[in-house]
């Protein structure tokens, strides 16, 4: 049995209508460690978030279920569940979608996130340790290293997740993360398209540094610029 705590995958192929057929699904098989409804959650979760499944692409409810062999109630708790995190959306006589984001939407969730993370910054740096420090430069390091453009995104969540989990506030850091997750899908494009993930890189460095020395006001500065920087860029990338 495939499982969390191996994380041993199985990609499987299946022909879907014409919207969907061209679409594969890595899949996991329900734990103790997962409801059915989680698992179904995180499989399509990361096909949108890799691009997988476009914006704009009908999910055929009957199709994934049978996909996933579960019954329609537990793929439904899992649409819906996707739908509170802005990555679906139900339409009159046309079911589940894949949300699509725009220049506007993207921008705001920038500033919803800048007000966000810059007060999750501030509770987590007096509660920094060396060992949260180091797990956050590993990753930095993973990142330059990391041949797959498609995990830039993973990683740089990854990085931010390690210090703001220092915050002690599970609840703003799932906000912050079901905002991040609206962006990502189009940031993982941006950033293996637009070769700004150098950049992204040496700001990130910067900022770490910053929460070693406890220096919160510089810290803060940093990452309002980082991610004014990544608004902006991301944002003119939409109107295009």
């Amino acid at each position: 049995m495939y499982t969390f705590e191996n994380f041993l995958y199985e990609r499987t192929e299946t022909r879907y209508s014409v919207s969907m057929k061209n679409y594969n699904f890595k899949t996991q098989v329900q734990t103790t460690y997962c409801t059915l409804p989680g698992m179904i959650t995180h499989s399509l979760r990361e096909a949108i978030l890799s691009g997988e499944l476009s914006g704009g692409v009908q999910l055929k409810q009957e199709e994934l279920a049978a996909k996933f062999n579960v019954s329609m109630s537990a793929l439904r708790e899992a649409l819906k569940t996707l739908e509170a995190e802005g990555l679906v959306k139900f339409f009159p006589n046309r079911g589940a979608i894949v949300s699509e984001l725009s220049a506007e939407e993207a921008q705001e969730i920038f500033d919803i996130r800048l007000f966000l993370e810059l007060g999750a910054l501030e509770l987590a740096i007096p509660n920094l340790s060396t060992e949260r420090l180091n797990s956050a430069a590993a990753i930095l390091q993973e990142v330059d290293s990391e041949p797959d453009s498609k995990r830039w995104g993973e990683l740089n969540w990854q990085f931010h997740e390690v210090l703001y989990k220092a915050a002690g506030r599970p609840k703003l850091l799932s906000m912050i993360q079901h905002l991040h997750n609206n962006v990502e899908r189009y940031m993982r494009i941006y950033l293996s398209t637009l070769h700004h993930q150098a950049k992204s890189q040496a700001e990130h460095r910067l900022l770490l540094a910053a929460c070693a020395e406890n220096d919160t006001k510089k810290a803060q500065k940093l990452l309002r610029k980082h991610m004014n920087d990544a608004q902006k860029n991301l944002v003119n990338y939409l109107r295009q």
